[in-house]
C-alpha cells in the first residue's frame, strides 16, 4: 500500500509538472491559431486551389501552416474549401499542413523533446503531403472524387463568411473579441485531451515497467539505439496503433511521445506516434459522414501509408547526417518542474494573457457571436471523455495530496 501512495504521488506529480512546464506553450499557440482562423477566410484560401498542380498544393500546405487548428477544426476546414472547388489534393495538403506544420505543437515538442524533433515534425509534413500526392496520382480515384463532392452537395449549405478583408478585421474590436471567443473555443475543445493525455503520462512514468515498451516496441529499452529495419518498421506501424487506443490529440500526445522515446522507442517509432492524429476512429467516422465510406478508407489508407513512410524517411535522413536524438535528452522523471525560472515568468505572463481574453471574449463582449465550424463528434466519445477528464482532476488531487500531506 506504502508503494502504491508513494507512486501515486509521483504521477500526479509528474502530469501536473509536464503541463506546467508546457503552459506558456498552449497559451501562446492557442492565441497565434485563434487569431489566424478570424483574420484569414476560407473564400480566399479556396480561390487558389481550385486545381492539384504544384502551385495550387503549394498554396494548401501554406494555407494550412497560417491556419494551424485542432484536427476537428481542421477536418471542417477541409471539407467546407473541398466542398467550395478546392482540388482533392491541395486539400488533403491542407489537412495535412494545419495539423502538423502546426506552431503550438512545435512549441510543445521542444519543451518535451527537443528541436531533432520540430524538424522532424516539419519536415515530415511535408513528407507526408509529397507521399500522398504521389500516391494520388499513382491511384486517381476520380470516381471516388466525385462522389464524395456530390455527397457533400446533398448535405447543407456553408454558412455565409464575414467578406471584410484581413486588414480590416486587424483593426476591428469586434473581430479581435472574436479572436478571445475563438480561444475559450479552443480550450474547450481540447481541455479534455489535454486532461487525459497528462494524466496518462504521468501513470505511464510511475506505475509502467519498461519490460511492457520492449515488449510493445521490439528490441526498445534505453540506452538502445541500434535498431534493424524490421524492428524500426515495426515501432512504425505500432506507433499508430498507440495513438489509436489512446484517442487523444496530437497536443495531448506529446508527453506521452516523450515517454516513449525515453523508454527507448525509436525516432521513428515516436514521430509516426505524433502523426497519428489523424488516422484515429474518430476521424475516420466524421470522414465517412462527410464523403462516404469508401473516400474515408482511401483518406485513412492515404494517410497511414504516407506516415509509415514519412516515418522511416526521417528516421534513415536523419542517421544519414548523424542527426538522430539521445534519448537521455528526454528527462521525464526526477525533475524539478516549478522552479523559478523563464518557464514560471512565461506561465504567469500568458495566464495573465489568457485571463484578458476571456475576459473580453465572454463578460466585455459577450453579445460578439463567432461560430467557427466543427466536424461533428461522437456525443457518447465526448460524454466519456468529459466524465474521464472529471476522473482525471479527481486523481491528480487526490495523488498531490498523498504526495505532500501524508
Amino acid at each position: 500500500m506504502e508503494d502504491f501512495l508513494k507512486k501515486w504521488g509521483e504521477a500526479a506529480y509528474t502530469s501536473v509538472g509536464f503541463f506546467w512546464m508546457a503552459l506558456w506553450a498552449f497559451v501562446l499557440g492557442y492565441i497565434i491559431s485563434s487569431a489566424i482562423q478570424i483574420f484569414v477566410t476560407e473564400d480566399k484560401m479556396q480561390e487558389t486551389m481550385g486545381d492539384d498542380d504544384a502551385k495550387s498544393v503549394l498554396l494548401g500546405t501554406f494555407f494550412g501552416f497560417i491556419s494551424s487548428s485542432c484536427s476537428f477544426s481542421a477536418l471542417a476546414t477541409t471539407k467546407s474549401l473541398f466542398k467550395k472547388g478546392a482540388g482533392f489534393v491541395s486539400s488533403i495538403a491542407y489537412l495535412l499542413s494545419s495539423t502538423n506544420l502546426v506552431i503550438e505543437l512545435g512549441i510543445v515538442i521542444s519543451i518535451f523533446l527537443g528541436w531533432q524533433f520540430v524538424v522532424g515534425e516539419y519536415v515530415g509534413a511535408i513528407l507526408l503531403i509529397g507521399i500522398s500526392w504521389i500516391l494520388i496520382k499513382i491511384f486517381n480515384p476520380k470516381e471516388l472524387i466525385e462522389s464524395a463532392r456530390q455527397n457533400l452537395k446533398d448535405g447543407e449549405d456553408d454558412e455565409e463568411e464575414d467578406s471584410k478583408s484581413w486588414k480590416k478585421k486587424v483593426k476591428s474590436a469586434e473581430s479581435w473579441a472574436k479572436v478571445a471567443k475563438q480561444y475559450g473555443m479552443e480550450w474547450k475543445m481540447v481541455w479534455k485531451d489535454v486532461a487525459l493525455g497528462f494524466t496518462i503520462a504521468g501513470l505511464v512514468s510511475a506505475f509502467v515497467p519498461d519490460a511492457f515498451f520492449e515488449t510493445l516496441f521490439i528490441n526498445s529499452g534505453k540506452g538502445n539505439t541500434d535498431f534493424t529495419f524490421l524492428e524500426i518498421l515495426e515501432h512504425v506501424l505500432v506507433g499508430p496503433l498507440a495513438a489509436f487506443m489512446t484517442f487523444i490529440g496530437s497536443m495531448g500526445n506529446i508527453p506521452l511521445a516523450a515517454l516513449l522515446f525515453g523508454k527507448g522507442v525509436s525516432f521513428a517509432g515516436v514521430m509516426a506516434f505524433i502523426f497519428s492524429d489523424l488516422v484515429v476512429f474518430p476521424v475516420l467516422r466524421i470522414n465517412a459522414k462527410y464523403y462516404g465510406w469508401k473516400m474515408a478508407f482511401f483518406i485513412l489508407f492515404l494517410l497511414l501509408t504516407s506516415l509509415v513512410g514519412a516515418s522511416l524517411l526521417l528516421h534513415y535522413g536523419f542517421d544519414l547526417f548523424g542527426m538522430l536524438p539521445d534519448p537521455d535528452q528526454v528527462k521525464i522523471s526526477d525533475t524539478e518542474y516549478f522552479k523559478v525560472d523563464y518557464s514560471f515568468f512565461l506561465n504567469i505572463g500568458f495566464l495573465m494573457v489568457s485571463a484578458y481574453l476571456i475576459y473580453l471574449g465572454f463578460f466585455k463582449m459577450d453579445d460578439v457571436m463567432h461560430m467557427k465550424e466543427m466536424a461533428p463528434k461522437s456525443e457518447l466519445l465526448e460524454t466519456s471523455l468529459k466524465y474521464s477528464a472529471f476522473v482525471c482532476y479527481a486523481w491528480l488531487l487526490g495523488g498531490l495530496f498523498v504526495k505532500f500531506l501524508i
